[in-house]
């Protein structure tokens, strides 16, 4: 097979598509990220034809649905990147510790690893109480998924090595209950929980946050999205707030960087 089956004019063929029938806009992500990605689709269910491909994607919405879940998904885990929490612990907790109630926001969360990562510092920071912790993405299969705190059993193993190289001091199978192959967390670490649906590219600021967290999901957009989506979060930052990237994102470029300080080496900005 030939290694792009899609061209870049095909792309845009079904970028166009997607805004038209269903209000959805990739057109500001990274072109070469996303002809991957539908190639990778395009490939993977075996369509005879561009033509066929892009029939099924205007016509069948559980095809639609699997078609954005398969160019927006994110490879997660549980305390991934572990120094990077040690950093949440030790740099950006004990400052949350001041306020009478926290909010935090993941934007981009996927199926909800970090979320319950996060929810996990707080109860051990003793700050979950009085944290609502904000779960947003565009796409609501995933956000299905985050709200149920239910995940395979086999993965437990490297997120309680992660869980450990971050800090934490407990048994990591204390937060959850295991049955069969699932491994589902305690109902405890959602109650301060909500999940919505938010789309970077279109949707405006909604709350005010003391930290906000979108890791592994810019890199994904151009230039330009990227610099909208910072002046998004500055909007939504509450003076001294935290702005948590992922490991390749950075502000330093940004049209907002005067605005921010960075506070640890693992990508935290407070605003200033």
């Amino acid at each position: 097979m030939q290694a792009d089956l899609i061209n870049d004019n095909e792309v845009e063929i079904l970028l166009n598509d997607l805004i038209e029938q269903y209000g959805y806009d990739f057109t500001d992500y990274s072109r070469a990220s996303l002809k991957r990605r539908i190639n990778r689709l395009f490939m993977l269910d075996k369509f005879p034809s561009f033509a066929e491909f892009r029939y099924h994607l205007r016509t069948e919405r559980t095809y639609l649905k699997r078609f954005v879940e398969e160019i927006t998904v994110n490879v997660t885990e549980m305390f991934r990147d572990p120094l990077f929490y040690k950093a949440l612990r030790t740099e950006v907790l004990p400052a949350l510790g001041t306020y009478p109630f926290i909010r935090v926001w993941l934007a981009g969360c996927s199926t909800g690893e970090e979320v319950y990562s996060i929810a996990i510092l707080l109860e051990e920071a003793g700050l979950l109480h009085k944290t609502l912790l904000y779960a947003t993405d565009l796409n609501p299969d995933v956000l299905q998924k985050a709200s149920k705190g239910i995940f395979p059993l086999s993965q437990m193993k490297q997120y309680s090595e992660n869980y450990i190289l971050s800090g934490g001091t407990k048994e990591f199978s204390s937060y959850y209950r295991a049955n069969y192959n699932l491994a589902k967390f305690n109902p405890e670490l959602t109650t301060q929980m909500i999940f919505s649906m938010h789309n970077l590219v279109s949707d405006g600021s909604f709350n005010e946050f003391q930290l906000i967290l979108c890791r592994n999901v810019l890199i994904y957009f151009d230039k330009d999205l990227q610099n909208r989506v910072f002046n998004l979060f500055n909007e939504s930052l509450q003076a001294l707030g935290f702005l948590a990237l992922g490991s390749k994102e950075t502000l330093r470029f940004s049209s907002v960087i005067d605005m921010f300080k960075q506070v640890a080496p693992h990508k935290i900005w407070r605003k200033i």
